[in-house]
Formats: C-alpha cells, sequence, structure tokens
C-alpha cells in the first residue's frame, strides 16, 4: 500500500505541474509581448548547382552555385558586366541592350581564381547545361590566354564549342547554323559535329569538354561531338585552313582558361563543374 501511495502522489504533483504550466503558457500568450524574434526559414533545396561531398574529394570545383556571380568576371576586367544576372538558377545573359554583336554591360565572362587572376586548366574535364533563345549565339571558349593588349577577345586564342540555335524544321534558327562548322556542338571553324546533337532553342543540352594530353573530346547530349589530336601538325593545318589563321595565337595555348560568350543573344548556363585532370585516362559520365 505505500508503494500505491506514493504513485498517487507522483501523479498528483505530475499533473498539478502540468495544470500550472498550461496556465502559465496561456498568461503568457494573452499578456503583452515584445514582437518575436523571426527565425529564417530553411533555404529550399536547390534542383541545379549543387555539389556532393564526394565530388569536392574527387576534385570538382563548382564554378556557379545559382546565387553569386563571383566567380566570374569580364575577360580583360575586374568585375562582371551587369548584363550577366542569375535567372531560375542559371547565369543568364540579358541581351535586352544590344551594342553591336555584343550586350551593353555584357562581354565575354571568365571563370576567375580567388585572387582575381584567371583560373587556368592544362588537362581537365569541364562540363554543364546551356540554353540558347530562338535564333542565338554564344559559346564555351577554354583553353584560353589573357592579354588584352595582344589578344582583345578571349576567341583570339581560346577554342570554342558553339552554343546556337540551330532551328528545325519548323524554325528559322541563327544564321550561322547555315554554315559547315558553325552549328552546335561543332569546334567552331574547326571541325563539324554530327547532326541532330543539340536540342532545340529553349531547351537545355548537357556538354563536356576534355583536354587531357593533348586530345580533345567534346560531347553534347551524350554524343562525342568531336574527338582529335591538338597541337600536332594536322591541328596547326587545320587552324590555317580556318578563320583563325590570322591569330597567331589562337590553339597555341597547352594551358589556359575558361570563358562564356556574349555573343549579343539571351543564353543561360547552369550546373558548371570542372576537373583537373592527372595524366590517367578519364570515362565520361
Amino acid at each position: 500500500m505505500r508503494t500505491y501511495s506514493n504513485t498517487l502522489e507522483v501523479k498528483s504533483t505530475l499533473k498539478h505541474l502540468f495544470l500550472g504550466a498550461v496556465a502559465f503558457c496561456a498568461a503568457a500568450c494573452s499578456a503583452p509581448t515584445e514582437a518575436p524574434v523571426e527565425v529564417s526559414a530553411p533555404a529550399p533545396e536547390k534542383s541545379h548547382n549543387n555539389i556532393t561531398e564526394a565530388e569536392i574529394i574527387d576534385g570538382w570545383e563548382l564554378l556557379f552555385d545559382g546565387q553569386c556571380t563571383g566567380n566570374f568576371r569580364k575577360y580583360g576586367d575586374t568585375v562582371i558586366g551587369k548584363a550577366w544576372v542569375i535567372e531560375d538558377e542559371a547565369l543568364h545573359l540579358d541581351a535586352s541592350s544590344k551594342e553591336d554583336w555584343q550586350t551593353n554591360s555584357g562581354g565575354d565572362i571568365v571563370y576567375q581564381a580567388m585572387d582575381g587572376t584567371l583560373r587556368e586548366f592544362e588537362n581537365f574535364h569541364f562540363k554543364g547545361e546551356w540554353k540558347i533563345g530562338e535564333r542565338g549565339n554564344s559559346g564555351i571558349i577554354y583553353l584560353i590566354h589573357e592579354d588584352t593588349a595582344q589578344y582583345p577577345f578571349c576567341w583570339m586564342t581560346g577554342l570554342e564549342m558553339q552554343v546556337l540555335d540551330n532551328g528545325t524544321d519548323s524554325t528559322e534558327g541563327h544564321p550561322d547554323a547555315a554554315i559547315h562548322k558553325h552549328r552546335a556542338g561543332d569546334l567552331y571553324d574547326i571541325n563539324a559535329s554530327p547532326e541532330g546533337a543539340a536540342m532545340p532553342a529553349g531547351e537545355w543540352n548537357q556538354f563536356e569538354i576534355i583536354v587531357q594530353e593533348g586530345r580533345l573530346t567534346q560531347i553534347l547530349n551524350g554524343v562525342v561531338t568531336v574527338d582529335r589530336p591538338l597541337f600536332d601538325e594536322q591541328w596547326r593545318a587545320d587552324v590555317a585552313a580556318s578563320k583563325f589563321h590570322e591569330f597567331p595565337g589562337y590553339g597555341t595555348f597547352r594551358k589556359g582558361g575558361i570563358a562564356l560568350q556574349d555573343h549579343g543573344d539571351p543564353v543561360w548556363y547552369r550546373d558548371l563543374k570542372i576537373k583537373a585532370l592527372t595524366t590517367s585516362p578519364i570515362v565520361s559520365d
């Protein structure tokens, strides 16, 4: 009976404590109080521009997180042009105000190191997604050498994976779509890509650019569009037969930076990642 009595006492005590707590909370809610401190809601999970811990350990870098453009600046400058904005988790060129063939307050932008210098790669695997507006033109330029005194534009030294609206049976596309080696996925003015690799304007395309030990591979939507050696006799002959023959620095730098081109048309980029490679073979995703 003693144990039973103790149990009743404990229950009675807990009951009074609970009722007291309820009364205290009711009084506190009805009494005047200071404005509650706002608690920030957790940031919504991003659909794009993410990088995993495993990728970081494996050496991948995320160029753009969907929230800040700080990893980029204009070629030959210290800041990014105001026409490059963030839209729907993408790095977007707002080409509503054109100046000649480029965008007012735009310009080609380069991936920079923390000290503001050009981030350079020799052997690398670069991948991401792009989307082009109707009849639009842009490009992903790599192995660029930044010396504006000799090379006012990054495409005077860097190779370009063409970003273009090729058009469809019912849409016109960009005028360059009618020019051999100027279509989406091409190594611009050097090598043509297979037909049908690119998605129509307004749809996302997945790209990969791999440079390793003097060999280039370009991939668009899982299709290998270019696979060739660089810097050999055939390379020099192909450059000499192209529009770039007048630029002695084009395609000669074995180490260089990454740029996204302003060609005066709306374009979007996202999920941009790059990895410096060793001499080990690379297998595409």
